[in-house]
């Protein structure tokens, strides 16, 4: 296995070696682009396309994406943060979290109680890991990042409302902060992947499923969960999710010079800022649509209810600061800065 795997990586590394020198002569360059979604996802339609034109028509076409969904190239979606690394892919759209204890920094805007929206959380988890970061991302280049609403709680034939009524019901979680803030509210946290959230539900392998609801029409979700358990309106929620559009370095440093000019056009805080507001946080109520219409219950705690939320999830806090100080950072200081962040551009919106 290890043999077949160091031969691919040579593979993919001949291949990009052509690419590049056929780019150097002026010829068309096709960049493999690969994500864990399907191709009828707003990820993919309203995000990874539309970024993928754009380059397209300001290279003239010299420079398009091949687009590949749905983990069409192999693999599981936590291998996809090295299949950029190691140039089975030239870009990745992934949450580099599903690659557990590798983005210890980055996870601080997973923590529950954060993040309001997703503009805010994409521009300040983009400046922070520009500043604090970068560590994290060798061999990968960052092109942007983003994050999505926020978690709330789904469920087929539950309604819990209530802090004491999570105690001991398995819960799906997207990533290791996730977990812990379940597990602090009593829950039993079940680490897995988005794709596989709804047959988990329907075979009983959890109660109910942390989601944003960007997720929910994308797998399908809408089809089974009867229930949805939300913090008050305008609160930030009970988790996030961190997300990269990153891609192979060595791929881009050896673009031309206008190419990777075009690359950096595309790039940075701004395309962050466009990814969280018009793909995420513009198009909530398009992804809550299906869900009213099939007569869910909709039910928001009030603020006395998120108040205890907050209050037992504390410590979920202080973990994330121990992890980090563990590998020699300064934890409470970054999480202030994370935070001073999120507060900064939230204010300007």
């Amino acid at each position: 296995m290890k043999t077949r795997t160091s031969a691919l990586r040579l593979l993919a590394g001949a291949v990009a070696g052509l690419a590049l020198s056929a780019a150097a002569h002026g010829e068309q360059v096709v960049l493999k682009v690969a994500h864990f979604l399907p191709a009828t996802s707003n990820a993919q339609i309203n995000m990874i396309q539309p970024w993928c034109d754009k380059i397209a028509q300001e290279s003239n076409q010299r420079m398009v994406c091949q687009i590949y969904p749905a983990m069409q190239l192999g693999g599981t979606p936590a291998q996809l943060f090295d299949q950029a690394k190691d140039g089975v892919a030239d870009i990745v759209w992934t949450l580099q979290t599903y690659s557990a204890g590798r983005f210890t920094k980055s996870a601080v805007y997973e923590l529950p109680w954060l993040v309001p929206n997703a503009e805010a959380g994409s521009k300040a988890l983009w400046a922070f890991t520009q500043k604090y970061a970068l560590d994290e991302y060798k061999g990968v280049h960052p092109i942007f990042m983003h994050m999505h609403g926020g978690t709330l709680i789904h469920f087929v034939n539950k309604q819990p409302k209530t802090l004491a009524d999570m105690k001991g019901l398995k819960i799906r979680s997207a990533n290791r902060v996730n977990s812990q803030m379940l597990e602090a509210i009593g829950a039993v946290p079940v680490q897995m992947p988005l794709p596989a959230v709804p047959d988990s539900l329907a075979k009983g392998v959890v109660d109910g499923a942390a989601v944003p609801w960007e997720g929910v029409p994308a797998i399908k979700l809408d089809e089974i969960s009867r229930y949805h358990l939300d913090v008050p309106q305008g609160k930030p929620r009970m988790g996030n999710s961190i997300f990269l559009f990153g891609m192979n370095q060595a791929r881009y440093d050896g673009l031309p010079a206008d190419l990777k000019k075009i690359i950096d056009d595309n790039s940075g805080l701004e395309v962050s800022a466009w990814a969280g507001r018009t793909v995420f946080d513009e198009r909530e109520a398009e992804f809550m649509k299906t869900s009213k219409e099939n007569g869910s219950v909709f039910y928001d705690m009030d603020d006395a209810e998120y108040q205890r939320w907050v209050e037992a999830t504390q410590g979920v806090r202080d973990l994330w600061i121990q992890a980090v100080d563990k590998k020699g950072g300064h934890g409470a200081d970054l999480y202030t800065a994370a935070r001073n962040l999120v507060k900064e551009y939230a204010a300007q919106h």
